[in-house]
């Protein structure tokens, strides 16, 4: 799987306004992770991460990217099996990526599929 991936830390300040983030439509999937979608036009969806500090490490399941993924890490950590990228890192996975993510500490994330997603398990 190829990657790319760069920092914004010291380019930019990123601060959540938790009362906004609040007023989303959450889905919450029971295990610590919640989705709540920005926009979606056919199969691209803008979504929004939110995982708890005490999320199941296996809350999302193993997944392929059918066109890539973008993602902005805006608060806390994400880990899979190409790294670990935390706040201000940017991540774009090529189409057909497949990997299984998990938050570290509380954590949101700003995704984008350009083809959608296919859950592999």
């Amino acid at each position: 799987m190829n990657l790319l991936r760069h920092s914004l830390k010291g380019l930019i300040e990123i601060q959540l306004d938790h009362a906004a983030l609040d007023k989303l439509q959450w889905k919450d999937f029971g295990n610590g992770l919640s989705m709540a979608r920005l926009a979606r036009e056919g199969a691209r969806e803008l979504v929004l991460y939110r995982i708890k500090a005490d999320a199941d490490p296996k809350a999302f399941l193993k997944h392929e990217h059918i066109g890539g993924e973008f993602y902005l890490v805006l608060k806390g950590g994400i880990g899979d099996e190409t790294g670990v990228y935390t706040e201000g890192d940017i991540v774009y996975l090529d189409p057909q990526s497949v990997h299984t993510p998990h938050g570290i500490g509380e954590t949101v994330v700003l995704v984008l599929w350009p083809q959608g997603v296919k859950i592999l398990e």
